[in-house]
């Protein structure tokens, strides 16, 4: 008779919300009324709308089909490839279009960050950037808020690209003025030493006629203090967290070069994509290379609070109003681009969230 082995731990109680049969999702934002938001980049799968809301079990386009079809007429106003949504809290969906379908240079005028009044489901305002601040290598990621300072708030942004600087992208919500900063810095640029693993094998960009080349993305992660004067953030192929208050960011008299002084490196974390922070001030962070999703408490306290085989990259994370964490999970190491032109990843994608007890972090005292 065989022996039975000792085999690896999992543990963390996962639930599924919703399964996804279609195109990829990568994010999620759950409003402060419970409503669930997803975004689907067009990344080469058949994507009906790039932005949906789960209504009764069923993905709605949102706010309306019309807005997720690209009118090359209006581009301000039409969704491209969206990347990221997040709901603030207080009436307010924003969206993060890249307008970079399949990675390509930014549509000219098509970048933009848009906000969708949760009350009426109409587009409110939408904030272009100037060529200086979309470059044409360029990829919108991620986003968050603080609307404690300036007349409107602020909002900042990561710039995840392959092919050029990393950067945070600062916009000052009420007039719409938006600069890059922390541009090119270590910070916000992939860890050059990093050889990033998942499932057992290292994540590299292999091409259908054979070719490789390593997998590099810059800032992509971010998430912000509860009394939004830090802001936390981490490249996609690196296992660093790095945090600088927003004072600094803000403030244009403070010099690039100075600027990198105000960086804080706060351990290593593992490598994630999403993050996001309680109320309390923990950060949430996943570990797409060990299919786990970690804790890092203020004092700089991490623990692992789910290691689970289901956790095939956690992407996005959210924090309903119910107290669960919700997490995007979506195979993207399985992609084609990355094993010579076949496709891995197998249907279903899944939301899934777990139960934490803690509320999401205002962005409004």
């Amino acid at each position: 008779m065989k022996p039975m082995l000792p085999f690896e731990k999992y543990f963390g109680k996962l639930e599924l919300v919703y399964a996804f049969y279609g195109a990829m999702p990568t994010g999620v934002s759950v409003s402060e009324t419970g409503r669930i938001f997803i975004c689907f980049p067009k990344w080469g799968d058949d994507v009906e709308f790039t932005v949906a809301e789960i209504v009764q079990g069923k993905l709605q386009p949102y706010p309306s089909l019309e807005t997720n079809l690209i009118n090359p007429g209006n581009l301000t106003m039409s969704f491209i490839s969206v990347q990221s949504v997040v709901a603030d809290g207080r009436g307010t969906l924003w969206v993060l279009d890249t307008a970079a379908p399949n990675f390509s240079e930014p549509i000219k005028g098509g970048a933009k960050l848009v906000a969708v009044d949760l009350k009426t489901n109409t587009i409110r305002k939408v904030y272009t950037f100037t060529e200086d601040v979309v470059l044409p290598t360029t990829y919108l990621n991620d986003v968050r808020f603080d609307f404690c300072v300036g007349k409107a708030g602020y909002a900042y942004i990561t710039d995840s690209s392959s092919k050029g600087p990393g950067a945070i992208i600062v916009v000052d919500l009420e007039n719409g003025d938006a600069y890059r900063r922390l541009n090119g810095a270590r910070s916000t640029s992939p860890d050059p030493n990093m050889l990033p693993k998942v499932e057992g094998e290292i994540l590299m960009n292999r091409n259908k006629d054979g070719s490789t080349f390593p997998f590099r993305l810059a800032s992509d992660g971010i998430a912000i203090s509860p009394n939004g004067k830090v802001l936390f953030y981490c490249p996609l192929t690196s296992r660093y967290l790095f945090s600088i208050s927003t004072e600094a960011l803000r403030n244009r008299n403070i010099s690039d070069m100075d600027l990198l002084y105000n960086v804080e490196y706060r351990g290593e974390k593992g490598a994630s994509d999403g993050m996001i922070t309680d109320a309390r001030g923990n950060i949430y962070a996943g570990d797409y290379e060990n299919n786990s999703i970690r804790k890092i408490m203020p004092n700089g306290t991490m623990v692992t609070i789910a290691h689970d085989p289901r956790i095939l990259w956690p992407d996005t994370f959210s924090i309903g109003p119910d107290q669960y964490l919700y997490v995007i999970v979506n195979q993207l190491h399985r992609q084609a681009r990355f094993h010579y032109g076949k496709d891995l990843r197998q249907k279903p994608y899944s939301l899934l969230r777990m139960k934490i007890d803690e509320l999401p972090a205002p962005t409004f005292s």
